[in-house]
């Protein structure tokens, strides 16, 4: 199967960890002149779709063509209602930084008659998934992020320190990055702006952005 695969450079370690057959697959970091490479492609793993998802034109009348998009601040119902019907199919898939070196994919979809495709086309890749429900977030980012925005309130309110959080969470529940040291890996402009899209899709009081943490995205610019 011939894939094709849209990132940034900085993710492409990180996506070969986990597709370990990779080796013969297109790679790009942009939109420009991929139109042969598609007409080539079964599958497509696109990482830009958020940044600029006008592009996704490309895909639409390409009929049996998969294409997953991570679009974990977004959801593939808002993307569909701005593209309109598509000859290919569209998953979602959760591509953010420290996300993807692990056992299996994130992924969510439209429809639940698209489980067999989806089901077929990642057993011919070599991969596993678990699909969670089409919303802004997904889970692990969800969650992850939540998590973050908790412990800037903490500093914020002064009762700990950064190195003393992250050693008190791996400590104390195992995870594999305190929430600090899991920001700085993720992005400081992912976690932002992921946090900020929850809180526009649900307003609920738990997403809401700690100063602490906008003032530090707003001072990366």
């Amino acid at each position: 199967m011939n894939v094709l695969v849209l990132a940034r450079e900085e993710i492409v370690p990180e996506f070969k960890s986990m597709f370990k057959d990779s080796e013969g697959w297109a790679f790009a970091d942009s939109y420009a002149g991929i139109s042969s490479e598609l007409d080539k492609a079964g599958v497509v793993f696109d990482f830009l779709a958020e940044e600029s998802p006008e592009n996704l034109e490309a895909y639409l009348h390409r009929d049996g063509l998969v294409v997953f998009l991570s679009i974990p601040k977004s959801s593939l119902a808002e993307l569909q209602y701005f593209t309109g019907e598509a000859a290919c199919t569209f998953f979602g898939f959760n591509g953010l930084p420290t996300m993807l070196d692990r056992d299996r994919l994130e992924v969510s979809m439209l429809e639940e008659s698209h489980r067999t495709l989806l089901n077929d086309t990642c057993k011919s890749l070599g991969i596993e998934t678990y699909v969670v429900e089409d919303r802004v977030g997904m889970v692990t980012p969800r969650v992850v992020c939540m998590i973050i925005n908790e412990a800037f309130y903490t500093i914020q309110e002064g009762t700990a320190s950064r190195q003393d959080i992250d050693t008190a969470m791996k400590l104390g529940t195992n995870y594999p990055m305190g929430p600090f040291e899991w920001c700085s890996k993720m992005g400081l402009d992912n976690v932002y702006e992921l946090l900020e899209a929850l809180y526009n899709d649900t307003h609920d009081e738990r997403y809401k952005i700690c100063p602490l943490l906008k003032r530090e995205y707003l001072l990366l610019s």
